[in-house]
């Protein structure tokens, strides 16, 4: 059985599920989009080449070899979209919740059955169907969870708003214990720019103490200027508005010391090397332009 534990987002990582892009499918119609940043490189003819996302994937197990992580793939299924692993479930302790999803992306649940069936049925959880979660809009933090969400009226129009307000509630009863902290965040289905589709996306906490943050992710300033008080101004590296395009607060933290970035991100990456990261560069710049980065491709399964 495995025995799941994931108290936060940094501490040491023993297990994790990477997403795959082979058999990763042709290049979708622009309806059949999620986001609009691949809306945009579908229209401009720059939508990323499998075997180029397979090479980035490669760099990103490597790492984790490297640090003897050990490593979860979905099982492949013909013609289907599998890198966001992220996105079809995630682990808070030692529960799995299953995320309900676009429903066209229900096949990518199936293919983590495998380790799904390892874990304590007691531990398996399934939200209510009325309850819309994907795990990037999720983040443990020790006595707190950080939820992105979207509460507005024209909630079912926009196809980037992944998380609702009943998934909140939910994962607040389901975990009594811990703060549920809900961040309303800055929605488009068609400016690729002006979107967080995650949380993840315009926010992660890193090491101990410190943050990666952009400031027009957040809808409510308030909400954004916690997270400031919270972490410490002179702990956080806010991202400009190409930087998150870029998708910099999507990077993936294999300890307290270690992170794997994104080797283009230099603005970044010089800064956790002068706050004394190690920071093990890969590229993932193909991966990204599916608006998803090393967090949103990996599922953290057990950390220490």
């Amino acid at each position: 059985m495995l025995k799941l534990n994931i108290k936060n987002e940094t501490s040491r990582l023993r297990a994790v599920v990477l997403g795959t892009a082979q058999s990763n499918g042709p290049i979708p119609k622009v309806e059949a989009c999620y986001d609009p940043k691949s809306i945009e490189h579908v229209l401009a003819g720059t939508y990323p080449k499998e075997e180029d996302m397979i090479l980035e994937m490669e760099a990103a197990a490597a790492v984790f070899k490297k640090y003897d992580v050990k490593v979860y793939r979905p099982e492949i299924i013909k013609d289907c979209n599998q890198i966001f692993s992220r996105d079809i479930a995630f682990v808070i302790e030692d529960k799995i919740i299953r995320a309900n999803i676009l429903p066209n992306r229900e096949e990518e649940v199936k293919a983590i059955k495998y380790i799904w069936d390892q874990v304590d049925k007691e531990n398996r959880i399934i939200l209510p169907e009325a309850c819309h979660v994907e795990g990037g809009d999720v983040m443990v933090w020790n006595d707190y969870i950080f939820i992105g969400t979207y509460s507005g009226e024209d909630y079912p129009d926009i196809i980037t708003a992944r998380t609702n307000m009943d998934a909140v509630i939910a994962i607040q009863e389901l975990f009594p214990n811990k703060i549920v902290k809900s961040f309303e965040l800055r929605k488009s289905n068609t400016i690729a720019k002006d979107n967080a589709l995650h949380l993840d996306c315009c926010f992660q906490p890193i090491g101990k103490d410190k943050a990666i943050l952009h400031k027009n992710g957040f809808l409510v300033e308030r909400e954004y200027e916690w997270l400031v008080d919270f972490f410490g101004k002179e702990n956080i590296f806010e991202i400009t508005k190409d930087e998150m395009y870029e998708m910099n607060s999507n990077v993936f933290s294999i300890s307290e010391e270690v992170i794997i970035s994104e080797k283009n991100f230099t603005r970044l990456n010089s800064w956790l090397a002068d706050q004394g990261f190690t920071v093990e560069e890969v590229p993932y710049a193909e991966i990204a332009k599916q608006e998803g980065l090393l967090r949103c491709s990996t599922m953290p399964l057990i950390r220490d």
